[in-house]
């Protein structure tokens, strides 16, 4: 009889999330995203020209939060899209990215940010004059 060597068991080992950098500038000639990723090397991830000023950088990261940049023509920049920024000691802002361990943690953390809209406000009504 043989053995099954296949085991089920669950990895408890963090897994590489896929990340994907946008950004639109009609007249740039180089795009790159450097942070607490890669050392802030800007040269490890270019983003590429998609058309129409458009730049995009797929990658993967582990799950954790995370500083960045991005490098447009030489010129440090925080992301315009994104959610949160930081101080950095060079007297302008860092971008955060929140990589999320699953893309139901992802969706979650999402929904935390989203305003709420109160189902249960009592009706005011007008008062009579």
């Amino acid at each position: 009889m043989k053995k099954n060597k296949h085991n089920n068991t669950k990895s408890t080992a963090p897994q590489l999330e896929p990340v994907r950098f946008e950004f639109t500038h009609p007249t740039a000639s180089t795009v790159c995203v450097a942070g607490t990723f890669n050392d802030w090397h800007a040269e490890a991830k270019p983003l590429r020209p998609v058309g129409d000023g458009r730049w995009l950088k797929e990658t993967a990261l582990l799950p954790g939060s995370y500083e960045y940049c991005l490098v447009v023509d030489g010129e440090w920049m925080p992301d315009p899209h994104a959610r949160e920024t930081v101080p950095n000691p060079f007297g302008g802002r860092n971008s955060i990215l929140k990589v999320a361990d699953s893309p139901l943690a992802a969706h979650l953390a999402d929904a935390e940010n989203l305003p709420l809209k109160n189902a249960y406000k009592p009706k005011t009504q007008a008062s009579a004059r």
